[in-house]
């Protein structure tokens, strides 16, 4: 019987280490459901490298994640939809812009803020944009020298 009672103590201790890592988890990855968000959307010429989940960042600090991101058929951009923790107040003149975190790093939403003192509400889209940096694109140009110069000078 004591064998049977070990075997139950060390099998409710693994249980209890498997919640706690899956606790840690969501909470490290922001996945938990905890607090409440508010939607903003935003439209961009390139979206490359972000998807659903993509975090949104404001100084550098994760304050929300993109949930949908689709093609506007009537414009051709992609138009993506993110949230913003609530509590924090994104100022009505604020810009948004798909950023690099490196040469190998992921993209990220970043909210780059004005300086006005009225705020977006829920559900009102952000005009300010600019869309992802293709590094080929970048490369290309440095390597072919850039711009020409015109002639005679």
């Amino acid at each position: 019987m004591s064998e049977n009672t070990s075997e139950v103590l060390v099998g409710g201790v693994v249980l209890a280490v498997a919640l706690g890592f899956l606790v840690y988890a969501g909470k490290t990855t922001g996945m938990t459901g905890g607090g409440s968000d508010y939607t903003l959307t935003a439209s961009f010429r390139s979206a490359d490298g972000v998807s659903v989940g993509t975090d949104v960042r404001l100084a550098g600090v994760k304050v929300g994640r993109v949930s949908d991101i689709r093609l506007d058929p009537e414009s051709y951009r992609a138009k993506a939809v993110f949230t913003v923790r609530e509590g924090i107040n994104v100022p009505d003149d604020s810009a948004v812009a798909i950023s690099s975190e490196g040469l190998l790093g992921g993209n990220y939403v970043e909210i780059m803020p004005g300086g006005s003192p009225f705020h977006f509400e829920p559900g009102d889209e952000i005009e300010f944009t600019q869309g992802s940096v293709s590094l080929v694109s970048l490369l290309m140009k440095f390597v072919s020298g850039g711009e020409q110069a015109p002639a005679g000078q």
